[in-house]
């Protein structure tokens, strides 16, 4: 597994992913992303057309920068300021760059939409609209350290 470790570094898996695949070839690589990660590095999927990546993408869109929203919430009396997101069609995105995408808005259409994925040759681009203000942890809090990392409710590993 390759992690963030919750240092809310947006953009980071999509291109750690592609990275993970060269390292392990023969192995099935899976990149949770949410939407606003995923529009800081959605270039890459030049990428995955230019040489085939084989990734398996799972977008979790809660139409919002996730992270920043949750500090907002957490950190900063639920003063939220410029992190709803309007965003575009990821699914016809990824599709004018030849990967092969789903999007599920219920939660009984997931079984299924996985088990596409996973059985699927080449990259895929699995959407998951998601709860807007779901909390994703782990998370590390501001001024702290990985040694400060949160995962969830309070509680610090």
């Amino acid at each position: 597994m390759v992690t963030s470790g919750g240092l809310g570094t947006m953009g980071f898996g999509l291109p750690a992913g592609i990275g993970a695949k060269y390292g392990a070839p023969d192995r099935t690589v899976c990149i949770f992303v949410g939407d606003g990660g995923l529009q800081m590095s959605i270039q890459e999927f030049g990428t995955i057309l230019e040489y085939n990546v084989d990734v398996k993408i799972i977008l979790l869109n809660n139409n919002y920068l996730g992270m920043v929203r949750q500090w907002q919430e957490l950190f900063f009396d639920e003063r939220y300021s410029e992190t709803h997101l309007k965003n575009p069609d990821f699914v016809k995105i990824a599709d004018a760059y030849g990967i092969k995408g789903r999007k599920v808005t219920e939660r009984k259409e997931l079984d299924s939409a996985i088990e596409e994925m996973l059985s699927h040759k080449g990259a895929y681009l699995l959407e998951a609209v998601v709860e807007t203000k779901g909390m994703v942890y782990p998370m590390v809090p501001a001024g702290g350290s990985v040694t400060d990392i949160l995962i969830g409710n309070g509680r610090k590993i």
